[in-house]
């Protein structure tokens, strides 16, 4: 495993698979978190459409994720390139997509298993409840990497 970096990396890209649900959240919850301090943008495998369950529970964090407008690796690249110096994969498809990347970007690569919540089944409530699961534990992961780095307001 390497050794902490001493600093936060100025800049961060989460991706998942369709940057529709995952992705979007982490990418909200540090921005928040490091408004200036660190440039975050998401990304997916293929292109997925924004999902309401996931702007509902970031809402309940007062964090509006209503405007994120899904994108892929290739589309992030075409659009401002892919200079980060972290990627911050949450999927197995992200994870081989960025490590692929790497090959030719300077970027470090962390894979967190994130579990995929749309495909929860119940009612309303109890899908709400897998998204708040997910949201919880990528606060919980971001609050742990970052915390080193600057003062963490969530």
């Amino acid at each position: 495993m390497a050794p902490p970096r001493a600093r936060n990396p100025q800049s961060v890209l989460f991706a998942c698979g369709q940057n529709s649900v995952r992705s979007p959240m982490a990418a909200s919850l540090l921005h928040q978190m490091f408004p200036q301090a660190i440039y975050v943008r998401s990304a997916g495998v293929k292109k997925g459409e924004l999902d309401p369950f996931a702007v509902a529970v970031m809402a309940e964090l007062d964090q509006d994720i209503s405007g994120h407008k899904p994108m892929t690796f290739e589309e992030l690249e075409d659009w401002e390139g892919l200079n980060f110096d972290l990627i911050i994969t949450l999927s197995p498809e992200a994870h081989h997509r960025a490590l692929e990347l790497t090959r030719t970007l300077a970027a470090d690569v962390e894979y967190w298993p994130t579990q995929d919540p749309t495909g929860a089944e119940g009612s309303r409530e109890q899908k709400l409840a897998a998204y708040r699961e997910v949201m919880d534990s990528l606060l919980a992961r971001i609050r742990k990497r970052f915390a080193r780095g600057g003062p963490a307001n969530l």
